[in-house]
């Protein structure tokens, strides 16, 4: 395998024929606030990330893959990529966001979020694929996250792109294309189970362009987008509600709420004695009342938190 002494931001050229338009890359953020990769990678919004021996997290975004890892105040990106490593990063990652200035307005809403913020300060939101953020929330449905990891594996590795880096394979996630060729059987064969014929028909819908994701980046309400979402087979309102926060849709406006968040939501403010009483309505009114048009990042935390340290 190829080795190279990297400098900051400059781009080598893999020497196999196989990775021939891709290069080997590093780019590194020095004193860098609000970007914990444990907070970012283990909080919930993405399925593809894994830790290494070394403390990094490894991962796959679009055709590109990726080793990020923290070493003191600075986070060092290198990875196989198509594009600039650069762009890739700041988008992906939303570094042109200010978190520090996110969280002073959130903390001032009660000493509840301030302490969940505290404990998940380097949570940042990706920009994730719309089309894969579609197809793993919808195998998220009734599922555990190592379930949910070995799926979209088992599904990247029979449909997508093999990527070869630092003597190891790595796949991309199938485009609507590749993905569309699997059978309800293909499908149930990885483990999808009755997500089979959800992922089956969610990807012959977008093949024909019934919902045009393209589209859906055009499109500024909310709400009309959650419809649209709500039309594709296997998503209902809290996987639509995922989809919105955590892929290029990007909106902060929704408030996603599994068993997690309606336990902290009742036991911090609600406060029944049978928290799965709780109306889903009243979650969300009061999520919106108390985090406003931030309630989607709120979300993360007060998730992140209660989730870790249960």
């Amino acid at each position: 395998m190829y080795n190279s002494k990297y400098k900051n931001g400059e781009r080598y050229k893999w020497n196999t024929k196989k990775e021939e338009d891709m290069e080997e890359q590093k780019y590194i953020i020095k004193n860098v606030q609000s970007f914990e990769p444990k907070h970012i990678f283990e909080c919930g919004q993405c399925f593809r990330w894994d830790k290494a021996e070394d403390g990094s997290y490894i991962g796959i975004v679009k055709n590109n893959v990726l080793s990020v890892k923290k070493e003191g105040k600075d986070i060092i990106f290198k990875g196989m990529c198509e594009e600039n490593i650069k762009q890739i990063c700041t988008y992906y990652f939303d570094l042109d966001r200010n978190y520090e200035q996110i969280k002073q307005t959130l903390s001032k809403v009660d000493h509840y979020l301030e302490n969940s913020i505290l404990y998940g300060s380097g949570i940042r939101i990706l920009n994730q694929d719309l089309w894969e953020t579609i197809i793993s929330f919808i195998i998220s449905a009734n599922n555990n996250i190592p379930r949910i990891k070995g799926i979209i594996q088992k599904l990247s590795q029979a449909y997508g792109n093999k990527i070869e880096w630092d003597g190891k394979t790595y796949y991309t996630f199938p485009t609507v294309k590749e993905l569309s060729k699997a059978s309800v059987q293909d499908l149930r064969s990885l483990g999808l189970g009755f997500r089979d014929k959800y992922v089956y028909e969610t990807t012959r819908k977008i093949l024909n362009e019934e919902i045009n994701l393209n589209k859906m980046h055009e499109q500024i309400d909310t709400e009309k987008l959650r419809k649209t979402l709500l039309t594709l087979p296997g998503v209902g309102p809290k996987v639509a509600d995922c989809i919105l926060l955590f892929s290029t849709l990007k909106r902060f406006d929704v408030f996603p709420i599994d068993v997690w968040v309606r336990r902290v939501m009742n036991d911090l403010y609600i406060k029944k004695e049978d928290e799965t009483k709780v109306n889903k309505k009243e979650i969300e009114s009061l999520a919106k009342q108390k985090y406003g048009n931030l309630e989607g990042i709120a979300q993360q935390y007060l998730f992140y938190w209660k989730r870790d340290l249960a």
